[in-house]
């Protein structure tokens, strides 16, 4: 039998203070992405009838190479999060929980970087 109150046996129970942050995060990024993939489809769209040099010249171009390579980290971004709110809300194992998240970390880092790699490779001409 403990002679603590209720109020004091849950203090520092609650909340991390993290929530927050990674919901501003998340939604920063979705409001990132809807000019970044709306200004991508639409160059997409206009570059239909080019060929393999035209759209390579086009991405060479740096504010198209800033832009893709923009793209890429918020979507990468934005998808290992919510990953990890889903991963987090119905994983319910340990084990499973932490090995889900450190592979969904990998592989949403390596992806980016691997994108990343290739625009700037097909952007500078090598």
């Amino acid at each position: 039998m403990s002679l603590r109150s209720p109020l004091q046996r849950a203090r520092g129970l609650g909340s991390a203070k993290e929530g927050v942050g990674h919901w501003w995060v998340q939604r920063l990024t979705a409001i990132a992405l809807v000019p970044l993939t709306l200004w991508f489809m639409f160059s997409i769209v206009a570059l239909q009838p080019a060929g393999y040099d035209q759209v390579r010249a086009w991405l060479g171009q740096p504010l198209a190479s800033i832009a893709s390579i923009g793209l890429v980290l918020a979507l990468f971004y934005h998808a290992q999060l919510g990953i990890q709110v889903v991963v987090e809300d119905y994983v319910h194992q340990r084990a499973a929980e932490v090995t889900l998240q450190i592979l969904t970390k990998f592989f949403c880092f390596f992806g980016a970087v691997a994108c990343s790699l290739a625009i700037l490779r097909i952007s500078l001409g090598s």
